[in-house]
């Protein structure tokens, strides 16, 4: 939020050579599509109520969302391109105002919200160690004794005043004058513990939502592998040419919504939230069609040609023949994540994932075990959840949220393609290459025989499972920075990356201890094949220092993310990936005979680069 205080402007995101205007300026190529969209409304499509989403302050608000998400993945992706400033919601216009007073009350620019606190000893110890308030002592070393916000001879221990001494709480117009003022005059600052506080707490229901979508496919790794080694093999066989062929490009191609429906919310014409959704979808089923025939007749004798073992190569290509079923589930579950985030509903695929999660796993037992269909059970349960998936969705919308932004099925959605396809198609080649560098992987791990491709099965998923920590607290401390830095805090903003790079080395240290001490013991959550592992337990002390330099890298590039440099981490990831960890991969696996070690020794070199 840039205060704008009459005739002294603070600082602000603008100004700060940290927070370059890219990140902000509106897409050309989106704008065109818009503008193309609206020039066919009606004077009946527009709500002028609408336009004042975000007409009623002139600043900017301590509040961004994060979004641009492909979640639920492997390796999640962030839309490479800057997201445009989102219209904030009435909610998130509140949350905006709550981390205002929060930071004012921190700075003793507010009376405390909690006043009377306990001066017991471990209270105090407590509050030293963990309160989120900016000492006193920091305010007065200043030599500044005139500042307007803070005397020396004010009292601010606001905890020992009465009740009828106490200021009241200030209003919103109070609270933009203060905000303002102490903006103007260098007077916000945050301590770690804040922060800390903050991105914990942004970084939650993230977690729980990568979590839940990541569990849909990795649930039936869990089931097919008590089956057998070929059949663990396959199923990684499969979610590889899957991930490939359709989840990449198409999860590439949907992250154009992320421009597309923010600035269709702003528009003053909500409406067309709906449409660009009902476009990409109906452009992402016209694709489809080529995928379809490709797993229908393509996928057996292609995969026969590239991995040695003949049964592995059919059973996953009766997983792909069964997931025909499920990608129109998948397209419209990835337009409508975009409808409902754009709208700041956040909350809505968490509590469909809520439900739908548990219920694939019963439905995955249910198939694989207690009815018997073995191994096809695994893709048929995801088929039938993946398409459960948006019709839940849609429920949300129509019974509790959202629904405002849909104006019906319009045949508009088959016309205005091109410009759509010119602003999707770099998230496509984007997200496309960097699933590609770890899902390759997998195919070089067939190469070895069905049983370290069944290891490779193993160790991707204990990977994939351990990275949905610290891609959402990278999305977390992302979100914070772009807060703050928008706000014209550059040093809290700092505060923060010192913040994210601890977290993230303490993650990476705790993820190299578990793989470290339990590594004869994780294999055993998906096998009982006494080779297997032993090859995964030969494979995982790489892979924990792997873990070190992974977490440090999410933590990293949602840096970069946040001062508005995305556009650095892609191609620095893509050169890592293919220019260094790939040849060295090869070199170790093939030349020097490491095989599945040598594969993710590559691996960590390049993450370590």
């Amino acid at each position: 939020m840039s205060p704008a205080a009459s005739g002294n402007p603070g600082p602000s995101g603008h100004d700060h050579p940290a927070f370059p205007s890219s990140f902000r300026s509106a897409s050309p190529l989106a704008g065109q599509v818009l503008a193309q969209d609206i020039a066919e409304c009606t004077d009946d499509d527009f709500d002028p109520a609408d336009d004042q989403i975000d007409g009623e302050h002139s600043h900017h608000f301590m509040y961004r969302r994060p979004s641009g998400v492909a979640y639920g993945v492997a390796r999640p992706a962030f839309n490479p391109n800057g997201l445009d400033e989102p219209i904030l919601t009435p909610l998130e216009r509140k949350q905006s105002r709550d981390a205002e007073r929060s930071l004012l009350r921190d700075n003793h620019v507010l009376p405390p919200k909690h006043a009377n606190r306990s001066q017991s000893i471990p209270a105090r110890i407590y509050r030293k160690i963990f309160s989120t308030k900016v000492p006193v002592e920091e305010y007065e070393e200043e030599s500044e004794d005139d500042s307007p916000l803070l005397s020396r001879d004010d009292d601010l221990d606001y905890g020992t005043r009465s009740r009828r001494q106490r200021p009241v709480p200030a209003g919103e117009e109070d609270v933009d004058e203060q905000w303002e003022e102490a903006i103007t005059t260098g007077r916000i600052r945050t301590t770690w513990q804040r922060e800390a506080k903050t991105v914990l707490s942004y970084c939650g229901p993230l977690i729980v939502t990568f979590f839940l979508q990541y569990s849909i496919n990795v649930a039936g790794i869990f089931a097919v592998g008590r089956i057998g080694t070929i059949e663990l093999g396959a199923i990684s066989l499969a979610n590889m040419s899957q991930a490939i062929s359709c989840l990449a490009p198409f999860q590439g191609l949907a992250t154009s919504l992320d421009t597309l429906c923010a600035q269709a919310y702003g528009s003053g014409h909500k409406h067309l939230v709906g449409l660009q959704c009902q476009r990409m979808a109906c452009f992402l089923l016209t694709l489809s069609v080529p995928v379809i025939l490709l797993w229908l007749f393509g996928a057996e004798p292609i995969l026969q040609r590239m991995v040695p073992d003949p049964e592995s190569a059919r059973l996953a290509a009766l997983y792909l023949r069964v997931m025909i079923f499920a990608i129109p589930g998948v397209i419209l579950f990835e337009c409508g994540k975009r409808f409902t985030q754009s709208q700041g509903l956040f909350q809505a695929t968490t509590y469909v994932l809520l439900f739908a999660a548990p219920f694939n796993v019963f439905l995955t037992w249910l198939l694989v075990w207690k009815l018997e269909y073995g191994f096809i059970g695994a893709p048929i349960a995801v088929a039938i959840t993946e398409n459960i998936l948006p019709v839940l969705l849609f429920c949300y919308v129509r019974f509790v949220n959202g629904r405002e932004c849909w104006g019906g099925f319009s045949k508009r959605a088959l016309s205005n393609w091109w410009v759509m396809i010119r602003l999707a198609l770099p998230g496509m080649i984007m997200v496309e290459a960097e699933w590609l560098a770890f899902e390759i992987l997998t195919l070089l791990a067939s190469r070895f025989g069905s049983d370290y491709l069944a290891a490779q099965s193993v160790v991707s998923t204990i990977a994939s499972i351990s990275y949905q920590i610290p891609f959402p607290m990278s999305i977390a401390a992302s979100t914070r920075v772009a807060n703050l830095i928008g706000a014209g805090l550059v040093d809290a903003a700092r505060v923060t990356g010192k913040v994210t790079f601890v977290t993230h080395c303490i993650l990476g240290l705790l993820n190299f201890a578990l793989y470290s001490g339990l590594r004869y013991h994780l294999p055993l959550l998906f096998t009982d094949d006494e080779t297997v592992i032993s090859i995964v337990a030969s494979i995982l002390p790489v892979v924990a220092v792997m873990q070190v330099f992974d977490c440090l890298s999410a933590g990293a590039h949602g840096l970069l993310r946040g001062i508005g440099k995305q556009s650095i981490g892609g191609p620095v990831n893509l050169i890592s990936y293919y220019a260094v960890s790939l040849p060295i991969s090869l070199a170790l696996a093939f030349g020097a005979n490491w095989k599945l070690q040598g594969l993710w020794a590559g691996v960590s070199v390049g993450l370590f680069l």
